[in-house]
């Protein structure tokens, strides 16, 4: 049964029409502002701007499997960008398997900072779990049967760059993986909801401390992943979007 997502004010059922969509504006949720999910878009941003905020309100009033398989792990930030609708009843499992399995296409440059992490990894050792966190239970080991016989995936599999995340479950509008190394126990939450006029995307990232590295770690990498990677991968994302659902949609 396909799952549906509500929200105050956002219907995540099949909508009955089109209307104006968003213009594809790429938000980030911080813990400032309040946002009338229904009421208000964001400007357009360009490349190397700030992110604007919206409220966590939203990402936690959402009725995803996340909030209390994930309780106790702190979230770190989010993001979401709004996608045109070209039909109803998109799920994200759908999106994932027309666009290959490859939501994001990295640009030249977000391509060179994940190689150059990726090298510093190497270089460092922090890819490698200390044999500390080998014996900390990873956050799929929180599966319930009922998780499992929902999963479209097993648990498990490994994806991204050098295959460093692993999937812990993947519903039909909602997939978390996770990563374990030296720098840090992270969750990466993609979610799709339907709503009146349009589709929007989360993309949620949860942050548990292995060490003293962890703050560290975060507070070096955070300038560039809020400047560059995840307004990139989001514009990506979108345009992705455009090129197969939308142009499904519209074949159709």
């Amino acid at each position: 049964m396909r799952d549906k997502l509500r929200l105050q004010g956002i219907k995540a059922t099949p909508v009955l029409r089109m209307s104006n969509v968003h213009g594809g504006t790429v938000y980030r949720v911080g813990d400032q502002c309040s946002f009338h999910f229904a009421e208000t878009r964001a400007p357009a941003i360009t490349e190397g701007e700030t992110m604007p905020q919206i409220s966590e309100r939203e990402f936690e009033r959402l009725p995803l499997r996340a909030h209390q398989f994930l309780a106790g792990v702190p979230l770190h930030d989010v993001w979401a960008v709004d996608l045109q609708s070209p039909r109803a009843g998109i799920t994200l499992d759908e999106f994932l398997r027309v666009a290959n399995e490859r939501l994001y296409t990295p640009t030249p440059i977000v391509r060179g900072l994940l190689d150059l992490r990726l090298l510093t990894g190497r270089l460092f050792g922090w890819d490698r779990p200390r044999l500390s966190t080998q014996t900390v239970p990873t956050f799929a080991d929180r599966l319930t049967d009922a998780d499992q016989a929902r999963s479209l995936a097993p648990a498990g599999v490994r994806e991204g760059p050098d295959g460093l995340f692993r999937v812990v479950y993947r519903f039909e509008n909602e997939k978390l993986v996770e990563l374990v190394n030296r720098t840090a126990h992270a969750a990466a939450l993609s979610a799709l909801v339907e709503t009146v006029n349009s589709y929007r995307f989360y993309f949620a990232v949860y942050v548990r401390s292995v060490g003293r590295l962890t703050p560290f770690y975060m507070a070096a990498i955070d300038p560039f992943r809020k400047l560059i990677v995840y307004p990139s991968l989001l514009r990506s994302l979108r345009a992705n979007w455009d090129r197969t659902m939308v142009a499904l949609g519209t074949r159709t």
